[in-house]
């Protein structure tokens, strides 16, 4: 048994499931639950291989469902819980996912998207977008971080739960199909040898004295029987979570000053947009990228500029519009037209993206 779970940096060569479960145990993660759904099946696999070793535990249950409420149990516990899961299973958990919202709970959800609707394919898309960012019946107050590489799965990983546990709103990891069954070199650290302060988790529940004489009472309600009580209470926590925003939300572009055409992608996809402007640049053709690492809160006030500055922008997405959908409401009222490039369930290569801005240049 050792406490570190890793002593110092190391290049590995990994699996994007297996480099989460290397990711929860180095944010110091204490217990997953889970169960089964590809393509995140290995999440659980690995954390269940490696767990023991750290004093960490798992426990798998009979269904999504459960295994969003149970996360939501070992977070109340005062546990840095967290679960996995992509599809169908994302649709079930929901619920407890509204929950979580409504109690303000840290719960930590990694999902690697695979297509849809229904069970659809056990490969890749980008579709579990709307769902993850505005899902539930609430309104959406998560915060939804969109990697595009295994090193960002291993640093948004740790990051989720520092910022779960500092906000106490539900944090995603939003990944996907693709991404998690690929290896590709990364560099696994420690996160307080680079200066990442790992924020202790303290229990909702079952603390120390008299409620209401030693401590103030705790009362984690997620139902109101007043109309009044429940507008008062989202009131608060939707002022919470907009005063949070500004410091939340992330985004990278590049070029954006002298270009003709901004593309604009998230992800995995964001891969092949990144390829395509600097082959492009290479050729001297004016274009640049915006991309939104933070889905939800989005950087609205980046967005807002870039739709005012520019003519045109192309979004690129493995979905019909999900993406689209979000960055037309945060860009409002702003002038620029926007083309699409849309390819659910399919991988999108850095050619084809190319080719689209020669056509729409041309």
């Amino acid at each position: 048994m050792t406490d570190k779970v890793i002593e110092q940096e190391k290049r590995a060569f990994l699996t994007g499931n297996e480099v989460v479960a290397w990711a929860a145990l180095a944010a110091e993660a204490d217990i997953m639950y889970g169960y089964p759904i590809t393509p995140q099946n290995e999440i659980m696999h690995y954390w269940t291989r490696l767990a023991p070793r750290y004093n960490k535990t798992f426990l798998q249950t009979e269904d999504e469902l459960s295994a969003g409420f149970t996360t939501v149990g070992g977070v109340l516990a005062g546990r840095k819980a967290f679960t996995a899961t992509a599809g169908p299973g994302n649709t079930l958990m929901q619920e407890p996912i509204s929950m979580a919202e409504m109690l303000r709970l840290p719960i930590v959800v990694v999902i690697q998207q695979r297509g849809g609707p229904s069970t659809a394919t056990v490969i890749y898309s980008q579709q579990e977008v709307t769902m993850t960012t505005i899902g539930g019946n609430g309104e959406g107050m998560r915060v939804v971080y969109s990697t595009s590489s295994h090193q960002e799965l291993f640093d948004y990983t740790i990051k989720a739960f520092n910022v779960a546990w500092k906000y106490r709103f539900p944090t995603f990891v939003l990944g996907d199909g693709y991404q998690a069954k690929m290896r590709e070199p990364l560099t696994l650290y420690d996160p307080e040898s680079r200066g990442i302060e790992l924020i202790k988790p303290e229990p909702y529940v079952g603390k120390e004295g008299t409620p209401g004489l030693d401590r103030p009472p705790a009362q984690y309600r997620n139902t109101y029987s007043m109309e009044e009580e429940l507008y008062e209470k989202l009131t608060d926590y939707m002022k919470d979570y907009n005063d949070m925003a500004p410091a939340v939300a992330e985004y990278q572009e590049s070029n954006v000053e002298d270009a003709e055409l901004v593309i604009i992608g998230h992800g995995i996809v964001f891969r092949a947009v990144k390829a395509a402007v600097d082959n492009l640049r290479e050729r001297g053709i004016k274009v640049g990228y915006f991309r939104p690492v933070t889905l939800r809160p989005l950087p609205v006030p980046q967005i807002k500029e870039l739709f005012s500055s520019k003519k045109k922008v192309l979004v690129v997405e493995s979905a019909f519009g999900q993406l689209a959908r979000l960055l037309k409401e945060a860009a409002y009222g702003s002038t620029a037209e926007m083309l699409t490039l849309f390819k659910p369930g399919v991988g999108i290569t850095s050619e084809e993206v190319e080719a689209e801005v020669e056509k729409i240049l041309a």
